[in-house]
């Protein structure tokens, strides 16, 4: 028995050494999982807490399948309008034709995607193309693959060209700027920021207001840096008037301090302009771009700087490489996939359609509004980035009950918004998202290739739904809880 039993030393040396293969899926077995076993997946090997929520709204049912244009298509055939756009991550609506074959051409090409020891043709063409989108002296590029990596770079360049050695930075109530470490010190949320330890360097100030920011600067010679979003989007799609900014820049340029504004979600033509500061006739310092820019197939993050604040961080031999591209930072076919994207962009005049649809889509809702005054408390926004606010809960029932619902009201908050964008799916095959800060607001972020016709799809459905009244819609959602 035993001399048929083969040892390490009978095998050829090339077998002994083999790994044994774990027991891995293959991308034919990914795509057959059906939603139970994705189910079960998902709460063993990511994120059990968050299924919790994905199965409160229904969205545990959902296999998506395959996606075009505006429309996700389930396991069941059912097309699913996008008004939530990966919070603004699909501004060419999902696998433009275009963006496809320009992907497919550099794959049938052979072409690199890491250059770190070489020049990149593609992130060199990015980083010129980037620099023509923007306005003033925004002409120098940092490629990454995030949001948050992107505003690291934002936030870093700014601080080593601002001249304070103990540099602090001023951020606003209620920002979200990214999670990991040194933005997550600038996201104004007790919950991402957890008990983790956080950079020190920063002082809080109200969003929107120029007083408090002045007073702030006034008082301490150390602020050298202003890091803002132009439009709040996790805040639940806040802005702030032209005079705001025009101080914002003037306050800056008078105490020598650095502002950065971030556009990870409110720019690449989202609001009807490139940047959503174009609105206002002013000029950041520094910038950062992600989300769209990668054209819905890659990850692509940009920081953007005017050239003298880039020189004064990095401009040296000695000090270049302090914040040079990481590995991963204009990799081929994610920077060959953004330049088609910016091409596409205006070759499709995406950029005057958000604007002109996105004024659609709010006259739209203003007009629902005024039918449900009881039910929606504030229709806001610009393009195609729009917060839909609903009442608190109480607001919604007979005046006789509102003084003891009122007490629950914050434990409530955000169950009906909840609520509508449950049965939006369910019954209207549409999707919508949701905002961490305000959750009684839907924020409605489409591809910027929605049309006018898409938009009264979609407000159809909500006018359609609100007519049936809240007692409906709670005892339908209670329903498919129980099915």
């Amino acid at each position: 028995m035993l001399a048929n039993v083969a040892t390490k030393q009978d095998m050829p040396e090339a077998e002994a050494m083999q790994s044994t293969k774990p027991d891995l899926m293959t991308v034919e077995d990914a795509k057959a999982l059906d939603t139970k076993s994705m189910a079960e997946l998902f709460k063993d090997h990511i994120n059990p807490g968050q299924f919790h929520f994905m199965k409160l709204l229904g969205f545990h049912k959902v296999k998506i399948e395959t996606a075009e244009g505006m429309y996700y298509t389930d396991q069941n055939g059912r097309k699913i309008l996008d008004f939530f756009g990966g919070f603004g991550s699909l501004a060419h609506g999902h696998n433009h034709p275009r963006v496809i074959a320009a992907r497919q051409r550099f794959q049938d090409e052979d072409r690199h995607e890491i250059a770190i020891a070489f020049l990149s043709q593609y992130a060199t063409a990015l980083a010129k193309n980037l620099a023509a989108c923007s306005p003033g002296d925004l002409d120098m590029v940092f490629l990454g693959s995030t949001g948050s990596e992107a505003m690291e770079a934002a936030v870093k360049v700014a601080e080593r060209a601002s001249g304070r050695k103990n540099c602090k930075v001023v951020y606003a109530e209620n920002s979200f700027h990214g999670k990991t470490k040194g933005v997550l010190s600038l996201t104004d949320s007790e919950l991402y920021q957890g008990d983790f330890q956080l950079v020190g360097n920063r002082v809080k100030v109200p969003f929107g207001d120029l007083q408090a920011l002045s007073n702030a600067i006034k008082s301490d010679p150390d602020i050298g840096v202003v890091v803002l979003e132009t439009v709040q989007g996790g805040g639940g799609i806040i802005s702030a008037p032209e005079s705001y900014w025009k101080g914002v820049r003037e306050l800056c340029d008078q105490h020598n301090v650095l502002w950065v504004a971030d556009e990870v979600q409110c720019g690449y033509g989202r609001t009807g302009k490139f940047y959503a500061f174009e609105h206002y006739g002013v000029v950041p310092d520094v910038t950062a771009l992600a989300k769209s820019l990668g054209a819905g197939k890659a990850a692509v993050g940009a920081m953007i700087a005017k050239r003298d604040v880039y020189m004064k961080a990095y401009g040296s031999p000695k000090t270049a490489m302090i914040h040079a591209q990481a590995t991963f930072g204009g990799i081929g076919e994610a920077s060959v996939t953004a330049i088609e994207g910016l091409n596409v962009l205006y070759d499709e005049d995406l950029i005057e359609n958000s604007a002109r649809v996105g004024a659609h889509l709010i006259a739209r809702l203003k007009q629902i509004q005024e039918k449900y005054p009881k039910i929606i408390k504030d229709v806001r926004g610009q393009g195609l980035m729009v917060g839909l606010e609903f009442q608190d809960f109480s607001q919604t029932m007979p005046m006789v009950l509102r003084p003891v619902l009122a007490m629950l009201d914050e434990k409530l908050k955000g169950s009906l918004s909840g609520f509508i964008g449950a049965q939006l799916l369910r019954d209207y095959d549409i999707l919508v998202a949701f905002t961490e800060y305000n959750r009684n607001v839907i924020r409605l972020e489409p591809p910027l290739v929605c049309t006018k016709e898409n938009v009264d799809t979609f407000c159809d459905a909500l006018d359609d739904l609100l007519s049936k009244g809240i007692v409906s819609i709670v005892n339908g959602f209670i329903k498919s809880q129980a099915g």
